[in-house]
């Protein structure tokens, strides 16, 4: 009898499918996504609209596969860039398995957070989650405003929450942390596992999709343009968050190196609007690119496991967030 309730335990089917989280900007996104791989997968920034491309993060499970489709934040579009942006989004909320829509904890709902469930709401199919982001910046009380308004929100919309789940930043920080410093991650890596769990039964049953090892398949070049890019962004001024692209040219392992002192040399150019944003990029005798070079450097070793150096041209390409031969030249 043991053995056959073993054989029925090993036998459920596997899961894989596709999970991306919506939100309107600064809502916790990638956050999550970087928790939840465990790695740093999708850049994070203090600011608005800095994830641009389909990062996907593949979380690995002995009996699931989850594969997060993170997609740019959906905003009232201002620019060609903008409604593009848009297009991507809702192209790609149809085509997953599970949506997770984060509402801020220590943010009333607001135009924006509105402006996205009207969108969710028109997606018949797909099962959607409210995940409830930062929760430790409010207390018991707030939390549970915050709860019952989503639930209100859901009705007044005509969405079925299939779950609605409270998370914490700070325990998903602790929990995304690499496996070097597991030190503070108990309480995170539980929520982290929690709302794994949550997600999983909505995907079909399904072979892997990915390769063990994956961890995203996003191609190598746009993350190392990402990485720069936040590097970049870090402490600017508030005209530039949209204004910078950065292209990798190119990425070329260092000729003549002993096989066990690898380098890899990338050449980047961080493309602005406007001849005047090129002093604050550079900053007072170049130091701040300097920096951005440092680190966003340290950040692509990391990613790429292997030394690099890295050489960084800031361009100006006049008003590329208008013009689309310069959007298809710039990778959007």
């Amino acid at each position: 009898m043991g053995a056959m309730s073993v054989r029925t335990e090993s036998s459920a089917a596997h899961r894989a499918g596709f999970a991306c989280f919506v939100g309107r900007p600064n809502a916790g996104k990638s956050t999550l996504t970087n928790a939840l791989v465990g790695t740093k997968v999708a850049i994070t920034s203090n600011r608005p609209q800095t994830t641009r491309h389909t990062v996907r993060g593949i979380v690995h499970r002995p009996e699931a596969q989850l594969v997060l489709v993170d997609t740019p934040g959906l905003h009232k579009p201002r620019t060609l860039l903008g409604e593009r942006l848009n297009d991507v989004v809702r192209t790609t909320w149809s085509e997953v398995d599970v949506i997770g829509f984060c509402l801020p904890a220590d943010q009333k709902i607001g135009p924006g957070d509105r402006y996205i469930a009207a969108e969710l709401a028109g997606i018949k199919k797909t099962p959607k989650v409210a995940i409830v982001t930062k929760t430790d910046l409010v207390d018991s009380k707030a939390l549970a405003a915050q709860l019952i308004a989503i639930d209100q929100l859901g009705k007044e919309l005509g969405i079925e929450w299939a779950e609605i789940i409270p998370v914490s930043a700070v325990a998903l920080e602790e929990a995304g942390r690499s496996p070097s410093d597991k030190g503070g991650g108990g309480r995170g890596a539980g929520q982290v596992a929690l709302l794994a769990d949550l997600l999983v039964p909505m995907l079909p049953e399904s072979p892997p999709l990915y390769p063990e090892g994956d961890l995203t398949d996003e191609p190598e070049q746009v993350m190392v343009a990402e990485l720069i890019r936040e590097a970049a962004l870090e402490g600017v001024r508030d005209e530039l968050p949209h204004s910078i692209a950065v292209v990798v040219e190119e990425m070329l392992p260092r000729q003549d190196r002993p096989a066990e002192k690898p380098l890899l040399d990338i050449h980047a150019n961080v493309y602005i609007e406007r001849p005047s944003q090129k002093g604050i990029i550079i900053g007072p005798k170049g130091k701040r690119l300097k920096e951005v070079g440092m680190k966003s450097r340290k950040h692509i070793e990391a990613l790429l496991g292997t030394p690099v150096f890295l050489d960084l041209h800031v361009k100006v390409a006049k008003d590329w967030q208008r013009d689309p031969k310069q959007l298809r030249k710039l990778g959007f």
